[in-house]
C-alpha cells in the first residue's frame, strides 16, 4: 500500500476542511510549492493535489499553482477539482499531471464521460465521496441518488481500474478511517485498485488500511498537525 500526501487547495494557498465544510477551512501555508517540494524532498512518489476552489464552482480556478507544482516536482500528481472535459484533461496532461480525478463529471455527463475513458482510460482515476451510503458530489455539496455498488459495477465495465474513496464523515477529523467500509469494497470488487481517504490519524490507522489490502491510502491532517512523522512512512514509500 502506497501513502499519498494530500494538498487541498483554496485561493492559492493549502488549506484542509473538516467533511468538506468550507466554513472550516484552516489554511496551512500560504506557498503549496513549497510544501509539495517538502514532499518531494521527502521521497513520497505520488501527490493528491485537490482544488477545493475548482470542485465546489465547477470548473478549475488554480491554474497557476497547478502549473507551478507539476513543473518543479518529481511525483506521479494526481489532480481533481473541477475537470469539466476533454479541454482541462489535455491541458492537465500537458503540464505534467500524471493522473486525473473526476468526480462530479461521472454522475452529472454519464455519456461525456465513456467518451473520455476511451480516450485518456489510463490517466483516469474516479473519486466516489460517501456520506452514510450516498455518493456526494460538486465539492460535496450535492447528493447522487445512484446505488454504490451498481455505480462501481458500471465504472468496472467502462474499463476504470482506480477509484478513491473518501468518507466525508470522517475526512478532516483525525477520528480513524471507515475500516468496515474499505473491508466491504475490497471483498466486493477485488479487481479494483482502492485508494482510501478520510480520517487517517497515525501510523497504526496505516498498518490497519495495509492489511485490508488497499492499494493506496491519502493522508493530509495527520501530517500538517504532526499526528504522523514523515519518518513513521518509510514503509509505504
Amino acid at each position: 500500500m502506497e501513502v499519498i500526501p494530500a494538498i487541498d487547495i483554496i485561493d492559492g494557498k493549502c488549506v484542509r476542511l473538516v467533511r468538506g465544510d468550507y466554513g472550516t477551512k484552516k489554511i496551512y501555508s500560504s506557498d503549496p510549492l513549497k510544501i509539495a517540494k517538502l514532499f518531494d524532498k521527502k521521497e513520497f512518489k505520488r501527490l493528491h493535489l485537490i482544488d477545493l476552489e475548482g470542485a465546489r464552482e465547477g470548473q478549475i480556478k488554480n491554474w497557476e499553482i497547478i502549473e507551478e507544482i507539476a513543473k518543479n516536482t518529481n511525483f506521479l500528481i494526481e489532480f481533481g477539482g473541477g475537470v469539466s472535459g476533454e479541454k482541462d484533461i489535455k491541458k492537465l496532461l500537458g503540464l505534467g499531471i500524471g493522473k486525473v480525478i473526476l468526480g462530479s463529471l461521472v454522475l452529472k455527463e454519464p455519456e461525456k464521460f465513456k467518451r473520455i475513458i476511451q480516450k485518456f482510460q489510463d490517466k483516469i482515476i474516479v473519486a466516489v465521496d460517501i456520506l452514510g451510503k450516498k455518493i456526494c458530489y460538486r465539492g460535496w455539496q450535492e447528493k447522487a441518488k445512484i446505488n454504490i455498488d451498481y455505480f462501481l459495477k458500471n465504472l468496472i465495465k467502462l474499463g476504470i481500474r482506480t477509484v478513491i474513496f473518501t468518507d466525508i464523515e470522517r475526512d478532516g477529523t483525525l477520528k480513524g478511517p471507515n475500516f468496515s467500509l474499505y473491508k466491504k469494497l475490497v471483498s466486493k470488487f477485488p479487481n479494483l485498485e482502492i485508494i482510501a481517504s478520510g480520517g487517517v490519524r497515525n501510523k497504526e490507522d496505516l498498518k490497519k488500511l495495509s492489511k485490508i489490502g488497499l492499494s493506496g491510502a491519502i493522508i493530509g491532517k495527520a501530517i500538517y498537525e504532526n499526528k504522523i512523522k514523515i519518518s513513521d512512512l518509510k514503509l509505504y514509500l
